[in-house]
């Protein structure tokens, strides 16, 4: 049953047979049989069929939620019992958005010291598809923001404030400044990143609300290539400081923070809401908890 409803959830998530299968590494026959056989057992039409995918039934969304809560439960299970035989071990599927990827060692380093046996697979993922791949057990933990748009049914676990800096060319209009406003950036072609990362959608809020129109000069997914442009002082951008500080910064660029007003947005660890968690992923939020208090814009005092 655990396996029909594993295939389920993937059916769900990808919505086309072909797709489903491939990722479940099945060929389309069969996991059409497992469906039929899984709707056959329950005495529901679950899918909507016709030429194509046609979506769930009303009976294949109520399944679908009892259907994730059953699988996490089984995963957890597994997993707790190899755990309380071999010690903590296995991998940890970590979805973060661009603007945290920083900050992600301050975490890992420390786990993998204290648990040799764990291994970390590190996605970059807009905050959205970060709820869709935990709902969907193809994540474990989400950095994300958690005061800006909904998180739905998540647990969340606090971390730091992401705050706003100017970056810009050393000897441009700015060298001489120690701060400088929203409004003041309206005069700047930024690069920023794209309009589906949250990050942005933050960013064109504030400049919103301060009367600043601005149209980027350059947009990418990538923090990397916002950052090599801004290196060649040529560019700029706003990024978080946390951000800038490990990354660092040429000599022909400096960062300047913006002060009218401050803006500050909080950034911290998702996880599905369940009861209980797998073994590694527990273990690692509780290990956030403790670090987090030492974290002072995303990177440990």
């Amino acid at each position: 049953m655990i396996e029909r409803l594993e295939l389920f959830i993937a059916l769900a998530r990808e919505r086309h047979f072909g797709r489903a299968a491939e990722a479940c590494g099945i060929t389309q026959p069969t996991l059409s049989s497992a469906i039929k056989q899984l709707e056959a057992s329950l005495g529901v039409m679950l899918v909507k069929r016709g030429s194509r995918f046609g979506g769930l039934t009303p009976e294949g969304e109520l399944v679908l939620g009892w259907a994730q809560r059953l699988v996490g439960d089984s995963h957890a299970m597994r997993e707790e019992v190899k755990a309380s035989r071999h010690g903590l071990s296995g991998r940890l599927r970590i979805a973060a958005i661009p603007a945290a990827l920083a900050m992600v060692a301050e975490f890992t380093t420390p786990f993998r010291e204290a648990h040799p046996g764990v291994t970390f697979s590190i996605l970059s993922r807009t905050s959205v598809d970060i709820l869709s791949l935990i709902g969907n057990f193809d994540a474990d933990i989400g950095i994300t923001y958690l005061d800006n748009e909904p998180l739905g049914r998540m647990i969340s676990v606090p971390l730091y404030r992401e705050r706003y800096h100017l970056v810009t060319a050393a000897d441009g209009p700015f060298a001489d400044v120690e701060a400088v406003s929203w409004a003041d950036l309206a005069s700047l072609p930024l690069c920023l990143l794209t309009p589906d990362m949250q990050n942005r959608r933050i960013i064109d809020q504030h400049l919103a609300e301060a009367g600043a129109l601005v149209r980027p000069t350059l947009e990418s997914n990538s923090m990397i290539v916002l950052f090599s442009h801004i290196r060649t002082g040529k560019w700029s951008s706003i990024m978080p400081g946390n951000l800038i500080r490990t990354l660092g910064l040429s000599e022909a660029v400096r960062t300047i923070p913006i002060m009218a007003p401050v803006a500050s947005h909080l950034v911290g660890l998702v996880a599905a809401h369940r009861d209980p968690h797998t073994p590694l992923v527990t273990t690692f939020l509780n290990a956030a908890r403790k670090l987090s208090h030492t974290l002072v814009d995303g990177v440990a005092k």
